[in-house]
């Protein structure tokens, strides 16, 4: 292996090359030795690693501080000289994590100038499918720095790999009358949602340089990295963009309007009022005059939920009217939940009640004719493990199934999958396929996840079974169509309902879950229906008196 000091010497010598022969006037092209990239965006220096290129810390757009905050992200123009990118870039400004959970890990500064991808290729590539990762975290949280999500097991799969940072929390979703005022389109929020699109154009414009090809890219994320895919199959600004979407534990909950009061969720403008004066801001000068960790704290405390803003440019309505009208991005679709999200998300579950008799009575005062169905699914005998099933389903399982019944109904392919894998570790904690437990095995991070995950064992079985899950991603990525040497064919969703359950190992299966659709489908249709409710956030014990069956849910 080279030498540090002979990759530095060796990525020093190559800029300086670069570097003369533009001053001798000789064209740009998309120069590649060693780790330096002359790409349209300006010349980079990465790292080698093995046969791959890194690049980290790359920026594409500029930083939106000052002024900027709250505006649309502004591309980057090309650079001059040679820009090093070999550490990420900062983690974007979010609540500094507190406590010993699962998922908390130290992601290192935060700053407002945060808006940068990183890339891993292979060092030969040349028109490489691309993936483009969308890292979760309630839209709140997170960084495409997180040792979950190193992209070198996937790149060595002949992949180029891209992830991205974008504005998080009230910095990244404000919607405001004042900001809607001053925009050429009259509409505010949605700036982390446009950020995840500047950086599918620099991927357009860019990643030809680095191997990849730019009529080839997956978008994929987890949990609010979905959201934002769902979000970015809805979106007009994202159409073009990308050729296949990965969605992995999305939700598509009901989402705030931006000047209307709909659906029992004051607007989008009102909440965003609402924050400002409870944090004292009498205007949107005031609150750009803040510091960016304090508008963020404050925010948080204040009760600021950061969600994407219905504004009919951005995003032209609800997700779920969206995919019914077949709007969305007709691209090819790989789906799927874990069996136990809930075991780490239970602030989302309600609490159990005193008994079973009493756990039943409540299902039949808020259900009415649909109590039968929800029983039968989540019966009273087992109250706990049926309040984490249906707060799973009524999330996470309804969702995926109905992207691919949406995706395949419009003419797409689509692939679900159940993640049911587990470990001993998992299994001592009750926390058996919980909630973004399948990162680190469609990743090959077995070794990288958070100091308090549970460890994963370093066996052969535990390998086997990631290197199953990297070559179905690895497949779908390149080919739209999943598959993996010595595995199942990986059937698509299409007329009989057929899933990939993920176990022990992988496994064909039929009509995932029984009559969990059709529930939770009938659920959202009558509170859509009636105007007045949520959907998913407040579901069995925690659910209002259903409305009463109507004509379009009939």
């Amino acid at each position: 292996m080279m030498s540090p000091f002979r990759r530095i010497a060796s990525s020093v010598a190559a800029i300086l090359a670069i570097s003369l022969m533009a001053c001798a006037g000789g064209s740009r092209p998309a120069t590649k030795r060693g780790s330096v990239v002359d790409a349209p965006a300006g010349i980079v220096a990465g790292a080698t690693d093995g046969d791959l290129r890194v690049f980290k810390g790359i920026p594409y757009a500029l930083p939106p501080v000052g002024d900027a905050r709250w505006k649309p992200p502004t591309a980057m123009p090309r650079w001059s000289g040679a820009k090093t990118a070999t550490d990420f870039g900062p983690a974007c400004v979010q609540p500094i994590a507190r406590g010993n959970g699962v998922y908390a890990q130290d992601l290192g500064p935060l700053s407002e100038d945060c808006l940068t991808l990183n890339i891993w290729a292979p060092a030969d590539a040349r028109n490489a499918p691309v993936f483009v990762w969308i890292h979760g975290g309630s839209l709140r949280s997170g960084s495409s720095k997180e040792t979950l999500y190193d992209g070198a097991a996937l790149a060595k799969r002949r992949v180029v790999v891209v992830s991205i940072n974008y504005r998080l929390g009230v910095l990244g979703y404000l919607a405001h009358p004042e900001l809607s005022a001053e925009s050429a389109g009259g509409i505010s929020g949605n700036y982390g949602l446009l950020d995840q699109v500047e950086a599918l154009k620099w991927v357009q414009h860019n990643i030809g340089a680095f191997g990849g090809d730019a009529s080839n890219v997956t978008i994929a994320g987890e949990s609010a990295g979905d959201l934002s895919v769902m979000y970015l199959m809805a979106a007009p600004p994202a159409r073009g963009l990308f050729a296949k979407a990965i969605a992995q534990s999305a939700y598509m909950a009901s989402t705030q309007e931006l000047k209307q009061t709909k659906f029992g969720t004051p607007s989008a403008e009102a909440a965003g009022s609402a924050m400002a004066a409870r944090l004292g801001a009498t205007n949107i000068a005031a609150l750009r005059a803040m510091d960016s960790q304090a508008v963020t704290d404050k925010g948080l405390a204040a009760g600021f939920a950061p969600f994407g803003a219905i504004d009919g440019k951005v995003l032209p309505a609800q997700l779920v009217d969206v995919f019914d009208k077949g709007e969305q991005a007709l691209v090819p679709l790989l789906a799927g939940f874990n069996s136990g999200e809930i075991r780490t998300l239970t602030v989302l579950a309600p609490p159990p009640v005193v008994s079973a008799a009493d756990y039943e009575r409540i299902i039949r005062e808020r259900y009415g004719d649909l109590a039968d169905q929800f029983l039968q699914l989540y019966p009273a005998a087992s109250q706990q493990e049926s309040i984490y099933a249906n707060t799973r389903d009524a999330l996470y399982g309804w969702t995926a199934v109905r992207l691919a019944r949406k995706q395949t109904a419009a003419g797409a392919p689509a692939f679900l999958y159940l993640f049911d894998h587990g470990y001993p570790a998992t299994e001592v904690a009750n926390l058996h396929a919980f909630h973004a437990s399948e990162l680190p095995f469609m990743f090959g991070t077995l070794e990288r996840t958070p100091p308090n995950w549970p460890k994963i064992p370093a066996t052969k079985a535990e390998r086997t079974f990631s290197d199953a899950m990297l070559d179905y991603w690895a497949s779908f990525i390149k080919t739209g169509q999943p598959s993996a040497a010595g595995t199942p064919v990986w059937p698509a969703y299409g007329a009989t309902s057929a899933y990939i359950h993920f176990a022990d190992a992988p496994r064909v299966a039929q009509r995932l879950f029984p009559g969990m659709y059709d529930l939770h489908e009938a659920t959202v249709c009558r509170r859509k229906a009636s105007g007045d409710f949520p959907w998913h956030w407040n579901t069995g014990l925690a659910s209002p008196k259903l409305p009463a069956k109507t004509p379009p849910c009939a």
